[in-house]
This record gives structure tokens, sequence and C-alpha cells, in this order.
């Protein structure tokens, strides 16, 4: 039985399904999804088209909004909204290092894992809209990975869309995860360079702190292992439309005195291991690499390997010197399965993750080619997760996909110009149609 509630402006709906875990046994092992379905107040009793929503990530579930904030109050104006918390994340059936273990060992944790990837959540989205709109197709509003979704939904089952919109979601169609990593790490060095310019203190500052952690061992009261390499990623946050301001402010109280020199203060440890930890996002780290696996070649720890094409992010190496200290982010590394508590007891189920050599094709180039469904996609025209060219790329790649390239927003857009972006995204579409 579902169950309604209110809160300002809206009716909220729990919705649950069932679905198989293999979706090529059906017969088989199931799980369970959980879903929120959200409705203008004054629009509860009316019949309304639906906006099924895919969270970025891999490894989030949906936002958990309060009201009509960012562009869902744009959406309730003509659609009925259904917040899907993707298998494995949010209140759907869990996958993390307290569930896996009821798997068995690392090898059957690493088989379930391989139905966590954007083929089994299309199938997961086609089943419950025939129990949510009766058969009739939905819009759906793909966020970063959730844009990848719905690339992979174009590709299989375009009988279920009304109309796609992806913002910053893009995927290359055909890029090993090698080829997606050589084209991030220069985004890194330019949005890191950019930082810097904005910021030209946080230059010595980040350098202290890098220094210290090179000194010193650190654990954050997590249980987390501060190294540099660690440190470097919080650049992750470069990413976001206010996230350089938001490192600009970790940084500038990062040290306190002691009896015993400068350390770490308290409060900066409290908020770099919230940034750090993969506790509420475990699925991020175990399969982020494997959403680019499409063939016989493993990924391998592939930003690992890369990395090592581009030792100007060498933290030791630039230390030696005077120079800026590069940072990192949208990067999974082995040694994350050694510094997070969270991950620790996953390691050697990412190992074989990370060797599969099994991966089926996402995307479909031919049937992309051959769309006809209305698709609009807000490319961000140097977004530090998802490689611009890439996405241009697969944009002229889908038959009638028009896109909005714009420079005003970072990757989070749909958050930060919510009604805006999907007002021009929606329009997009209608102009098409």
């Amino acid at each position: 039985m579902s169950l309604s509630y209110r809160q300002p402006g809206v009716v909220l709906t729990d919705r649950r399904f069932t679905v198989p875990l293999d979706h090529s046994d059906p017969a088989g092992e199931t799980i369970g999804l959980y879903a929120r379905e959200v409705v203008a107040s004054d629009k509860a009793g009316q019949a309304l088209p639906w906006l099924l929503y895919l969270q970025g990530g891999p490894g989030f579930g949906a936002n958990r909004f309060v009201g009509r904030p960012a562009w869902l109050g744009r959406a309730l104006k003509e659609f009925r909204v259904l917040l899907l918390d993707q298998r494995g994340t949010g209140h759907s059936t869990p996958a993390n290092r307290q569930t896996l273990p009821l798997r068995g060992g690392p090898a059957e944790q690493a088989d379930y894992l391989t139905h966590f990837r954007a083929d089994s959540i299309v199938r997961d989205c086609e089943l419950i809209r025939r129990e949510v709109t009766g058969g009739a197709p939905w819009t759906v509003l793909g966020q970063s990975f959730g844009g990848f979704c719905a690339v992979h939904y174009l590709s299989t089952a375009p009988e279920g869309l009304a109309a796609a919109l992806i913002t910053g979601g893009l995927p290359s169609l055909d890029a090993h995860a090698d080829d997606v990593y050589r084209a991030a790490y220069p985004r890194m060095e330019r949005k890191t360079a950019a930082h810097y310019a904005r910021y030209p203190q946080d230059v010595e500052r980040v350098r202290a702190i890098a220094d210290h952690l090179l000194r010193h061992e650190v654990t954050l009261p997590n249980g987390y292992r501060l190294t540099v390499e660690a440190f470097q990623t919080v650049g992750i946050l470069l990413g976001g439309g206010d996230g350089s301001h938001r490192l600009h402010h970790l940084l500038e109280d990062a040290f306190v005195p002691t009896p015993h020199g400068p350390d770490l203060s308290d409060a900066f440890q409290e908020e770099i291991q919230g940034l750090l930890s993969y506790a509420g996002h475990p699925l991020y780290a175990l399969v982020h690499e494997a959403i680019y696996g499409q063939d016989a070649r493993p990924t391998a720890w592939s930003a690992e390997r890369v990395r090592a094409e581009f030792p100007q992010f060498d933290a030791e190496k630039t230390l030696t010197g005077d120079g800026p200290l590069l940072l990192t982010g949208e990067t999974i590394h082995p040694w994350m399965f050694e510094t997070d508590p969270a991950l620790r007891p996953l390691r050697e189920t990412a190992e074989l993750l990370a060797a599969r050599t099994d991966w089926a094709p996402l995307y479909d180039p031919a049937r992309l080619a051959a769309n006809e469904v209305p698709v609009a996609a807000a490319v961000y025209h140097d977004d530090l997760y998802v490689d611009t060219a890439h996405s241009l790329r697969t944009a002229r790649a889908i038959r009638g996909l028009r896109t909005w390239v714009t420079d005003e927003y970072e990757h989070d857009g749909v958050r930060a110009g919510g009604p805006r972006v999907l007002d021009r995204l929606l329009s997009l579409t209608r102009d098409e149609a």
C-alpha cells in the first residue's frame, strides 16, 4: 500500500517495486526499488504526464527535496514526477560493506554488482513504467550518470520515452575508460589553475597541507587515513558552480596552533572526512569505472594507470619546488579501498570488477542514428566530470538531438539554474517535435 503525505506545495507518495536482480532471469532473485512520487498540491487530482528523474552518480539516491526547489518547481507545473532511487541506492535494496557479505565472498559480490549499471537500471525503469503510467511513455530527465542511463534508454527502449532531457550527461558511445581519464586530467589541471587564479592565497595553503601530510600520519575521526593523494581529490569540488568557493573556505582554517606545533584543525578534519568518505555512496567507488566498460578490455584501475601519464600531479615532486600543487577529482583509485573504512572490506571485490572482461555494450549507434524521440541536452563547455568534446560527438551521433552548450553553469547546472535549465530543454524538445 502506497503512503501519501504533504510538504509545502506538494503531495508525496512513497512507491515500492520488486524487480529481477538479473533481467535475463526474470523468474530468479529479486531486489526492491524505492521511488518518491511528487505532484503539485493543486494538481494532485489531475491526470498528468509523468517525468522520471534519474540522479547522477553512479551510486546516489534521488534528491531529497523539501517543497518545490531547483528544477522540481518547473517540472511540477505540468508533470507528475517520479524520483527514483536507482538499484543499490537510497531506500532501494542497499549494496554496501554491511550488506554485500550476504552475497558470499568477493567473487559473488563482484558478480552481483555487474547488475548495477545503466543496462539494468533502464530495464528497471521499463518494468515500473508499465505499473506507474499504465503503459504510456514518460519523459526522462537524466543528470550526469542519469544522462548516461537516458542514452542507454534511447538505445534499447525508445518506445518508453515521450522525450529525453539530459543535463551534463552525454557519454562517449565508444570510449574506453582510459580515453575518459586521458581527457579528464587536463580538465582537472585547468580547473585547479582557475581556482588558484581566483584565490591565489590557496596555493600556499594547499602546499602547507600536503607537506604536513607527507610528514605526518593523519587519521580522521571516522577512521579515514588522510594521505596526500586523498587530500588532492578535494578537487572534485571544482566541478560545481560554488565549488571553488567551498574549497577556499575549507582551506582557510585548516591549521590551529598546538603545544606540538601547527596541526590540522578538528573543524577541517570533520569537514574533509565528509567530502572524502564513500560511506554514503559506496557504489560510486565500486562501479564507477565499470560504467565505461563495453568490451573485452578490463578497466583495470584506469584512473590510477592514466594518472601516471601526467607526472605534474605528483605531490612529492611538486613540493620539491615552489609550484602549485594540482588537485584531482572524479577518479577512483585502488588506494581508496585502503584509506576509507567504508571501502576497506570491499577491496578484493573492487579488484575483481576492475579485472572483468565481459562487459556488454551499453549503446547502439545504429539505433541512435535513427532516433525519433525528442531529445535535448545541456552541455557545459568545460565540464569537470563529463568531457565536453565526447558529449558533442555523441550529440552529433543521435538523430534529432538538440544541444544547449553553455558556460553559464557548471556540472550541477540543473540544481543551480534548475527552472531555467529545465525550461530550456523542454522548449528544445518541443521545437524539434
